[in-house]
């Protein structure tokens, strides 16, 4: 029997093409073709090598109900000097979403429409999306299909996205000149962003840093979040104990026409049954899963975890100053340095610091980072604040220390270390002095261990909502009614699709 004939929902996934942001887009992609979807998932052609590269050639093998497709990004190539293995410019990429992305992706949406009728797949029946990639709601109302957005994000940083605007029209933003970075002006406490009490400039995403009216990013996320509400439904990685302010924010202010909290999902994902994807992830880099082994051989707990994710670069000078805080932290330490990490360079350590800690360290290029945090050596996570880290952290009760890098991690940042209190902050002018003084506190003092058994209680929660009958369990399937209702199947055979050449 034909996939046409089956009459399978087919929903079609587009991530905006930064690693970040494909990680949970991918897992909800998991967890709707665990409830019967065939899947589409869209990469940027230069993505979509950078996959196969990861994963091997003969990856996507035996898939015939998850699929992958790719679409051009509009970009130059890379320099000859570049591998292709590394993040993209992000303003450039920002700037190539709203002006080249929309005609490829109408074409893709014809093309798995039109090979649907020789019964080679479902005709695709909904579309889901990054929130900050929107052009797939214009192709949702083109072809009357329902379109789901989810937010990368924490609630609290997507809702604070959404008022850049606002931010604008009072004339906060952008800033006056350069001195207001230093001058104590974002320290200025924000009062238009219902269910952020007490938060300031500094804690928002740091776009709106800029003195420029027609900054690419500032404006790129004025753009964006102006269409949210244009969506079917819009859907957090989140549970509503975690950020219950903002969420009542979100709710009361009536701009959505559905929202759901459906986080985290790593925990979502565990209460599904497994199946042959169990084993297919969405990292763009090889992993490397000998840290795996090398963590068996250290004692429960004593680990720390260093991660600054797939975007953050920093001086070498930063580097250094990390490198001989850990090292004078006497605590041992895996850490993970993608060849990318310092601005302008390689990563060069020193002979002595090599010889200072060959027994009690371990530097791998990239990692399977769920399976790391919940090892049960790891016993503490010094990371840059991105969402995805600080709800897998979360999930595994390891405590944090916090060294955002920009965008949406000074938010989480706040959060951790003053909401939740799970996460202790090191100065933006790193000090290895402080790198020590903080690790040796996460790792055997007194804050680190009430930091350890907040963060134990936070999981036992998320837990909790993640399980049959839970809120979140239970806001994933709501989230999917709008996404099954087949009516408009057979709006193939009234030629309710763009055609190929289109």
């Amino acid at each position: 029997m034909s996939y046409f004939a089956e009459r399978k929902p087919h929903a079609v996934f587009t991530p905006y093409p930064l690693q970040g942001h494909i990680n949970p887009l991918f897992k909800l992609a998991k967890l709707l073709h665990l409830r019967g979807f065939h899947v589409t998932f869209v990469h940027t052609e230069y993505n979509h090598k950078r996959y196969l590269k990861s994963r091997g050639p003969n990856a996507l093998d035996g898939l015939p109900d998850f699929r992958f497709e790719a679409i051009p990004d509009g970009l130059p190539p890379l320099d000859d000097d570049d591998d292709g293995d590394v993040s993209q410019h992000i303003p450039s990429l920002c700037d190539s979403i709203r002006k080249n992305f929309l005609q490829p992706f109408r074409q893709l949406l014809a093309r798995l429409n039109h090979s649907a009728t020789a019964g080679l797949n479902p005709p695709v029946t909904c579309l889901v999306s990054d929130c900050f990639v929107t052009f797939p709601i214009q192709a949702a109302e083109e072809l009357g299909l329902p379109i789901l957005l989810l937010s990368p994000l924490s609630a609290g940083a997507c809702w604070s996205f959404m008022h850049y605007r606002t931010l604008v029209e009072r004339g906060i933003v952008p800033l006056k000149d350069e001195s207001y970075l230093t001058n104590g002006y974002l320290d200025t406490k924000v009062d238009c962003i219902p269910g952020l009490p007490d938060f300031r400039l500094k804690d928002l995403p740091d776009f709106m840093r800029t003195t420029d009216p027609n900054d690419v990013m500032l404006n790129f996320f004025i753009e964006e979040t102006d269409k949210i509400s244009r969506a079917s439904a819009v859907v957090f990685n989140t549970f509503d104990e975690l950020e219950r302010d903002v969420i009542n924010a979100l709710s009361s202010s009536f701009i959505f026409r559905s929202l759901y909290t459906i986080g985290p999902f790593p925990l979502l994902l565990n209460q599904s049954p497994q199946n042959h994807l169990g084993s297919l992830g969405s990292s763009l880099w090889k992993e490397n899963t000998e840290c795996l082994d090398w963590l068996e051989s250290k004692e429960s707990g004593s680990v720390v975890y260093v991660n600054f994710g797939s975007i953050t670069v920093m001086s070498a000078a930063q580097i250094l100053e990390f490198a001989w805080g850990l090292a004078n932290s006497r605590k041992p330490f895996l850490w993970i340095i993608r060849p990318d990490l310092v601005n302008g360079g390689s990563v060069i350590l020193s002979s002595e610091f090599v010889n200072e800690t060959r027994d009690r360290s371990l530097i791998a290029s990239w990692c399977p980072q769920e399976e790391v945090l919940n090892h049960r050596s790891v016993g503490g996570f010094l990371t840059h604040c991105g969402w995805n880290s600080t709800t897998e952290s979360i999930c595994a009760g390891v405590p944090m220390v916090c060294w955002p890098f920009f965008a949406d991690q000074p938010t989480n940042c706040r959060y951790m270390c003053n909401e939740w209190e799970i996460g202790i902050e090191i100065d933006k002018n790193v000090k290895r002095e402080e790198v020590e003084k903080v690790v040796k506190e996460l790792m055997v003092g007194e804050k680190g261990k009430e930091m350890r058994e907040k963060t134990v209680e936070l999981k036992k929660k998320a837990e909790e909502v993640t399980k049959p009958g839970g809120s979140s369990y239970i806001n994933l399937d709501k989230c999917t009614v709008p996404l099954t209702k087949l009516d408009f199947l057979f709006r193939l055979i009234g030629g309710a699709v763009f055609s190929v050449d289109e």
